[in-house]
């Protein structure tokens, strides 16, 4: 009887003659992809055309699928996107046309698939949750498909399906939720329990090879015996398969074995063996749990993405005296890069006390990690068969109690980051992505970096920076903390602006004292009573020390904005001028645009008006009577007469 996965191929439906569907003909026959999936497994997909009504377009889109994928050279996820779009769109004509979908056809108007695609895509997006992108990219792979068949000299298709093909896609790219980085709180607690993995690892592996030492081949010792069993799988003398063919029944167990799998009571399920195999390969090598801890501590040593410091081979690991050299590789970007990493020399770092905060530990010393990484993995890089040199290697008793040694694998779900959490009972809000640590460091460098993005962006480009990592709750606490500053600075000069004195000050002691509980000093109030610190439309308490100017340097925006000048002080005397500078400022309103004005005399003339507020109307008058007797005049500077609305 065959065994489970040796049955490479669907079973054909009963009521189908398993040879048609190897016929000639294309309508009927099966097309195959073959694909290479992340971890370098080929993985088939197919597509049947005789299973759908439309099989003469199932099997138009089908043909031109297979030779894409061999074109372009997709990975298997991608392959998988295009025959699910196929298997969707075929679906649904069914569903549209019932029995006359047999004729469908995109080299025949009737039925019409122009309409029917058109139609599809509008359906499409109530399959999926809101804000998918799934359905934009089935809705592409279509268009594609049906553009290679256009651009094929020898496959008509009709001009409703061409001016399709050239038209964009109908369904508009959905929302993708940036992953948020780990709290600073949650990352000390990563970082902490896969140090903890790391030691608890060192020891294990310790301790079963000198248990191992100890034992003898299980043919002349015993098979129930723990170090017998570990000595025959560390010297290749027995196998997982040979351990459960001569192992007794689960009830004839005994008390220490019981405990090897965590059933010291009660009946043993019908996987005992099993997991007696795995519990003991676990004892030699590196399970694919215990490499998490590795990768937790390499991503947020080194800063680099998961996928990069999980690909390091033994060539790509270059030691210095006081760190490591790395060769980083960008698969997607296919960019070869190299990083440094250098650090203070540990002490005894094989004696690792386990302290509370870990201050024996080199948290963040890359060199010191990939040291400890090849020393646990060594004896299973030597097993492997892997001529690249992975030095993510673990050891692995599959579902036929074979054993293998070959590349870390972390994305099957039975050993997923998500579970290395439970297991070691770190919580975490959010998302169990490990790429969430990585942007934890970014945004700590940019905090570091006050801002730079050319500085965090050091191993991508800057858009990728704005687009991926600029979203995290700590730059956006940062983002407005900045912004509140800003504000406060310019509302503070706002507030802070000119003194308006509603009494003009004589030379006498009194009026000094008044000038003086103001905050000006006896020389700057006695030359503002003589009219020294006149600046044409206030007077000036420091102008040798403006906000507009470089400290020293008299001012050099006077009388244009003193207004908006916490320095000003504003005398009664100077009513005509300051109506002169509101009839100058009126002028302005009307040559440029109101935009314009706000954003460079917004601020003056609010102040300006508040001041003008304060006066009488017997005053304005009497003010006004002098600026047309000609007794009064408002100096400005020539650029304030040819301002243009830029």
């Amino acid at each position: 009887m065959p065994r489970k996965g040796d049955y490479v191929r669907d079973f054909p439906d009963l009521d189908a003659d398993p040879s048609s569907l190897r016929d000639d003909d294309p309508h009927r026959q099966e097309w195959v992809v073959v694909a290479s999936t992340t971890s370098k497994r080929n993985q088939s997909s197919r597509i049947v055309p005789s299973r759908y009504t439309c099989s003469g377009l199932a099997a138009e889109l089908a043909q031109e699928w297979v030779e894409y994928v061999e074109a372009a050279g997709l990975t298997a996820g991608s392959v998988q996107s295009y025959r699910q779009a196929i298997a969707n769109f075929c679906a649904c004509v069914d569903s549209r046309f019932g029995a006359a979908a047999s004729s469908a056809s995109l080299a025949k108007d009737q039925p019409d698939l122009a309409r029917t695609v058109a139609a599809w895509e509008r359906w499409l997006p109530s399959g999926f949750p809101t804000g998918s992108r799934r359905p934009s990219i089935l809705a592409s792979a279509i268009r594609v498909l049906i553009r290679r068949r256009v651009e094929h000299p020898d496959r008509p298709v009709t001009d409703a399906v061409v001016a399709l093909a050239r038209a964009g896609s109908g369904v508009p790219v959905g929302d993708s939720n940036e992953l948020d980085e780990f709290s600073r709180q949650e990352k000390r607690e990563l970082v902490r329990t896969a140090w903890t993995a790391v030691v608890t690892l060192e020891k294990r592996l310790a301790a079963g090879w000198e248990l191992a030492a100890t034992g003898r081949h299980p043919d002349h010792g015993s098979w129930t015996s723990i170090p017998d069993l570990l000595w025959g799988l560390a010297r290749q003398a027995i196998t997982p398969r040979d351990i459960h063919d001569h192992l007794p029944v689960s009830t004839a167990w005994p008390a220490h074995l019981r405990e090897c799998i965590g059933r010291p009571d009660g009946p043993l399920p019908s996987t005992a063996k099993q997991f007696l195999s795995r519990w003991l390969v676990a004892q030699l090598w590196p399970s694919t749990l215990d490499l998490h801890a590795f990768r937790v501590l390499l991503t947020d040593a080194t800063g680099r993405a998961p996928e990069e410091v999980s690909q390091l081979t033994g060539n790509d690991v270059e030691f210095l005296p006081n760190g490591v050299r790395l060769t980083l590789v960008k698969k997607r970007a296919r960019r070869r890069y190299y990083r440094s990493f250098t650090g203070k020399p540990v002490d005894n770092v094989g004696d690792v006390v386990e302290t509370e905060d870990f201050r024996n530990l080199p948290r963040r010393e890359p060199g010191e990690i990939i040291r400890r990484l090849m020393g646990v993995t060594e004896r299973a890089r030597q097993r492997a068969a892997d001529p690249e040199g992975k030095l993510f290697v673990r050891a692995v008793v599959d579902v036929d109690l074979r054993l293998k040694f070959a590349e870390w694998s972390p994305e099957a779900p039975p050993v997923r980051f998500n579970v290395w959490l439970r297991e070691h009972g770190v919580t975490i809000t959010g998302k169990a992505d490990i790429r969430r640590l990585r942007k934890s460091s970014k945004v700590e460098k940019i905090a570091v970096a006050q801002g730079r993005i050319h500085q965090a962006a050091d191993d991508h480009h800057e858009q990728t920076f704005r687009g991926h990592y600029a979203q995290g709750t700590t730059l956006r606490v940062i983002s407005t903390e900045v912004i509140n500053a800003a504000q406060q600075h310019w509302f503070d000069q706002a507030v802070h602006g000119p003194t308006v004195l509603t009494e003009q000050p004589g030379p006498t002691q009194e009026d000094t004292e008044r000038l003086r509980t103001l905050g000006l000093s006896d020389r700057q109030a006695d030359d503002l009573m003589h009219g020294q610190l006149d600046m044409g439309v206030t007077h000036c308490s420091a102008p040798y020390d403006s906000p507009y100017s470089p400290r020293g340097e008299l001012c050099a925006v006077a009388p244009l904005r003193c207004l908006e000048c916490r320095n000003a002080w504003i005398l009664p005397s100077q009513l005509p001028q300051l109506l002169l500078f509101a009839d100058h400022l009126d002028r302005l309103r009307q040559r440029i645009s109101p935009t314009r004005f706000t954003a460079v005399w917004g601020q003056s003339w609010t102040n300006l008006h508040a001041v003008l507020a304060e006066r009488t109307e017997e005053e304005i008058t009497l003010a006004r009577k002098h600026i047309a007797a000609g007794d009064a005049s408002l100096p400005l500077p020539l650029a304030a007469h040819v301002e243009f609305d830029a």
